[in-house]
């Protein structure tokens, strides 16, 4: 196990997946963000069934800087409750990971 994280955080559309993620990658509080491609979403709000189109991304940073992460998302998202989910990365490329601590290690003092 890694102290790396993927988080999943879906938008409004593709310019807010985007706006969110090069904030996030600008102020290291992530290393990368992959914008997703648009997709419907199904769910349930407020007792109703809702559809929508929505944009995604997915955000590497480590855990140190998670609770800053979603934050800073929660700030930017235009959604009441914003998905951001972390996901732990069981393993990786050494010097992929290295990399990415490098980029947030300066935003963590």
């Amino acid at each position: 196990m890694t102290d790396a994280l993927w988080v999943y955080v879906t938008a409004a559309d593709r310019a807010e997946a985007a706006r969110i993620g090069r904030a996030c990658v600008e102020e290291r509080l992530a290393a990368c963000a992959n914008i997703l491609p648009g997709h419907s979403a199904i769910y349930r709000w407020q007792g109703r069934i809702e559809e929508a189109e929505e944009g995604a991304l997915v955000l590497k940073t480590t855990a140190a800087r998670f609770v800053a992460l979603r934050a800073r998302i929660r700030a930017l998202s235009s959604y009441t409750t914003p998905c951001i989910l972390a996901l732990p990365a069981a393993a990786g490329d050494a010097d992929f990971l290295s990399w990415l601590r490098e980029q947030v290690a300066a935003a963590e003092g």
